[in-house]
């Protein structure tokens, strides 16, 4: 059946239902919308009879090139990689291999929980990891068809201007942390001059991190590497170490990284001090990219994923601005990483994440001739419920000095069937929005319910979410109850 809320265009939707049929030779039954992460690509897990795939829409058809000529060039050199089953015509949809739906980032988080310690089979996997990424950057890649690579074929001075750019306009000007224009472009500059000094006639994966390595099996499989071009080898073994969210301690990260240059010298003859000259390097470019998408996304859309990263972004910064000094001299760059771990905006906001332990709920009840309350917490996060179409006891005179929260009004309202079945409905919407909340550690999310008046429905209805949270979900949610319309505070 269709996905309830697809949000593809029935073209697309049709086609990968083809492609899933033509490939599997059975009936296409089952649809599940993945979530997005990162990026604007679609994905669905598509079930038949015997058979599953994951269907993708990716309206860029340049990165879908690339993705797919790594993907057959891994695939031929044994890396392990989603397996490609079918392509649309148009260029926009493909179908690929079902990997599951544990990646290395949740293994990791939901084994910490019970342990409160990093553990000790996570880093069998980050081993099982490393291990394949020398054979990734160098073996496997030696004939590549760079010519593919999108939206660049080298992480050269343009990719690294536009990371550093991206840190700047999208977490620096947004944190509201200070800096001096041509200042830091200098800096920059020598910066970009240090880093290509490094060997990179290697793939560089991009995006080599927990969230893109599947477990399977107890194998470990690559995904997302469409970003992949030429590059230096330290970049992804930064990239995976600095994780942010993944918060690997420091001790593992040391540990996991002699891992890696053992593992190195088995497919390359080189100089270990001559790696590490680059390596922090490296790892500090790649964290300020990493918080230019955590503002982009954060800050700017308002996700609060994203916001969530920013502390322990903010955590490993402090290690690689504090404990190790480039050999390279970046005084205004030092300086302005230093009055963004000082910033007291982001102090404040981090200690406000950390202090998350209950999701705080604020209710309202409006009226629309008012205009809808603005939401209070910047991501965005709740509802607004429309409760005009309810039947109306201010119409009735022996209603109309009263409010939702008279027993008169309320005995009215209880008779009235479809007010059991708006306030039945909007329950299920928000236990699935409440569950998800406390698994992901948000901290507020506002409700409100708005009539003609503001008088009685809305009011009537607030005051019933209120008593059925109190009920359900005790200590874990914290309810505010607003009536906003002066008339409603009876």
């Amino acid at each position: 059946m269709q996905p309830k809320y697809s949000i593809l265009e029935k073209q697309y939707f049709s086609e990968l239902t083809k492609l899933f049929e033509d490939w599997a030779g059975e009936k296409a039954h089952d649809f599940k919308h993945l979530p997005q992460s990162g990026s604007y690509r679609e994905y669905y897990r598509i079930s038949g009879h015997s058979k599953k795939a994951i269907g993708v829409y990716n309206s860029d058809q340049k990165e879908n090139i690339a993705f797919l000529t790594f993907s057959k060039h891994f695939s031929e050199k044994d890396i392990p990689v989603p397996s490609i089953y079918a392509e649309g015509s148009g260029g926009k949809t493909y179908l690929i291999s079902d990997l599951g739906e544990t990646t290395l980032f949740n293994l990791v988080t939901e084994r910490r929980k019970k342990t409160r310690v990093f553990p000790g089979s996570a880093i069998k996997l980050y081993k099982k990891a490393l291990e394949q990424l020398p054979r990734l950057q160098i073996t496997a890649s030696a004939d590549l068809n760079y010519k593919v690579c999108y939206p660049r074929q080298a992480f050269d001075r343009q990719s690294m201007m536009w990371d550093l750019n991206y840190f700047k306009y999208y977490f620096l000007k947004l944190a509201r942390v200070p800096f001096d224009e041509q200042l830091l472009e200098n800096d920059y500059q020598n910066f970009c001059d240090f880093l290509l000094q490094a060997d990179d006639d290697y793939f560089l994966y991009r995006d080599f991190q927990s969230r893109n390595i599947m477990i399977s099996e107890n194998q470990t499989y690559f995904i997302d590497y469409q970003g992949g071009r030429k590059g230096a080898l330290q970049y992804d073994v930064a990239s995976l170490l600095y994780d942010s969210k993944a918060n690997i301690p420091q001790e593992i990260k040391n540990l996991l990284l002699r891992h890696y240059l053992k593992t190195l010298h088995d497919y390359l003859d080189y100089e270990e001090e001559e790696f590490l000259r680059y390596y922090h390097g490296f790892a500090l470019i790649r964290l300020m990219q990493a918080m230019g998408a955590y503002g982009f996304r954060g800050f700017y859309e308002r996700k609060t994923e994203f916001l969530q990263s920013i502390p322990y972004a903010l955590r490993q910064m402090k290690v690689l601005v504090e404990k190790y000094d480039l050999p390279v001299q970046l005084p205004h760059l030092h300086q302005t990483l230093q009055r963004m771990l000082e910033s007291k905006g982001l102090k404040k906001y981090t200690l406000e994440l950390k202090s998350v332990t209950h999701l705080n709920i604020d209710i309202n009840s409006f009226a629309y001739k008012n205009g809808i309350p603005k939401n209070k917490y910047g991501h965005g996060g709740g509802f607004v419920f429309d409760c005009r179409f309810l039947t109306n006891p201010g119409r009735y005179e022996q209603y109309q000095d009263l409010t939702g929260k008279d027993q008169q009004v309320i005995e009215f309202l209880q008779n009235e069937s479809e007010v059991d079945s708006f306030l039945q409905a909007t329950y299920e919407i928000l236990d699935m929005t409440i569950e998800k909340y406390l698994s992901r550690g948000f901290s507020h999310m506002q409700v409100n319910f708005g009539c003609t008046g503001g008088q009685h429905r809305s009011v009537y209805c607030a005051e019933n979410l209120k008593a059925y949270l109190n009920e359900k979900y005790e200590r874990q949610v914290i309810s505010s109850l607003h009536h906003l319309e002066k008339h409603a505070w009876k």
